[in-house]
């Protein structure tokens, strides 16, 4: 997952080592510096290409999860190209991570090449370090749209992978015809 030589840090190898152990299937990423949601894969499939789109096998997963944040976001929903974030109108306020720019090692991508998790990027404001007085304003604007994400997890299939006596089966493999992407049960 990281290129040869890379040093990961001990607290990575912690997060790496909980998200593994915890079947989460749903999760965002917070961060600052535009406003805009992104999905996998963040990272280009040619290393040299920056900008180009890298889709994950669940392609249209990933879009409805990221339409659904941006489209519960007030800011990141209104169609003002004169604003911040105005330059992703065009796109719905999502784009693939690696269509923006391309980098190895984030968590989205991890997530989806090695839990069940899938996750998307959400950029929240673009100050990168806003203000402690900002703060309430950036909770307030994201709020409904994180709980909106959140009720996301009830999309999809679900259930219990059982023997024939009702017990669960753990690491089961789940597999769906036509996407090369699949999933496993939980304890």
């Amino acid at each position: 997952f990281f290129p040869p030589g890379f040093q990961v840090a001990p607290e990575t190898k912690a997060v790496m080592k909980w998200l593994r152990s915890i079947p989460f299937v749903l999760s965002a990423s917070l961060h600052g510096g535009e406003l805009v949601v992104t999905y996998p894969y963040d990272y280009s499939r040619h290393p040299m290409e920056e900008k180009m789109f890298s889709p994950t096998p669940d392609e249209k997963v990933f879009k409805m999860l990221a339409k659904a944040y941006a489209d519960a976001h007030p800011v990141i929903s209104d169609r003002s190209e004169h604003r911040c974030g105005g330059n992703f109108v065009q796109r719905g306020g999502i784009i693939n991570g690696a269509e923006w720019y391309s980098f190895t090692g984030g968590m989205a991508d991890f997530n989806y090449l090695h839990t069940n998790c899938f996750e998307v990027t959400v950029e929240v404001g673009c100050e990168k370090f806003p203000l402690e007085e900002e703060l309430f304003t950036i909770w307030h604007e994201n709020k409904g749209a994180l709980l909106n994400y959140m009720e996301m997890v009830h999309r999809g299939i679900k259930g219990i992978v059982s023997d024939k006596f009702g017990n669960p089966i753990k690491n089961a493999r789940i597999s769906v015809r036509g996407i090369q992407h699949d999933v496993t049960t939980g304890n």
